[in-house]
């Protein structure tokens, strides 16, 4: 029996299905993506309100204009959204290192030290946590990627000034200086601009630990 003009076959009727599901899914995930961003958005805002530990589920969702449901649709509780903040920034944070190649170039230096200071700038967590003595968890786990970097870094290059340890001595020390720097930038709440912080780290770098790691 043929299958009259006009009419769908099985096979043809499944993947009409099968794309339906696909622009389905395509929708849902682009509204989880923005509803994702809403609550990004609003909890970052309520930093600047108020303190960390004192944001409820209900100030996000009424900052990020949502229901309670979709917040629990993608996160637990504040705590499951401190830690995924929290894993996107230290993703941030080593996406910006390992652009980061240790060359006499000052101009190179200070585009990658100007790119952090716009970063930390525009991140109301990283800021808080390093303006407070707070985020032991977060610091550990930075600090255990950041030991994990170094000694990559140690491995893959040949100093020829100083040991392969003394070298991971400078690159720590390096990361060091720039968090405290950060710190007095952030708690002089940004008043000099990134470009003169930049500078600063710029000429830190270049002029004292660079010689010593080339």
């Amino acid at each position: 029996m043929s299958i009259k003009a006009g009419c769908i076959s099985p096979q043809e009727n499944l993947m009409s299905y099968e794309m339906q599901d696909t622009r389905y899914d395509e929708k849902s995930d682009e509204r989880y993506s923005v509803a994702d961003e809403a609550i990004y958005d609003a909890f970052f805002l309520l930093l600047k309100e108020k303190e960390l530990e004192k944001i409820t589920v209900s100030d996000v969702i009424k900052k990020a204009g949502i229901v309670r449901s979709t917040f629990y649709n993608h996160y637990e509780n504040i705590p499951a959204l401190i830690t995924a903040i929290e894993d996107k920034t230290i993703h941030d944070i080593f996406s910006l290192m390992e652009t980061f190649h240790p060359k006499n170039d000052h101009d190179m230096c200070k585009s990658f030290f100007l790119t952090v200071c716009n970063y930390t700038r525009t991140n109301p967590f990283l800021a808080n946590l390093l303006c407070n003595p707070q985020g032991d968890g977060f610091f550990e786990r930075t600090l255990t990627m950041l030991h994990r970097y170094v000694t990559n870094v140690t491995r893959t290059t040949a100093p020829t000034h100083c040991s392969k340890e003394e070298f991971s001595y400078m690159i720590a020390c390096a990361i060091g200086s720039t968090i405290g720097v950060l710190h007095k930038w952030i708690m002089d709440d940004f008043r000099s601009s990134p470009e003169t912080i930049a500078g600063i780290l710029t000429h830190a770098f270049v002029g004292g630990m660079l010689p010593f790691m080339s």
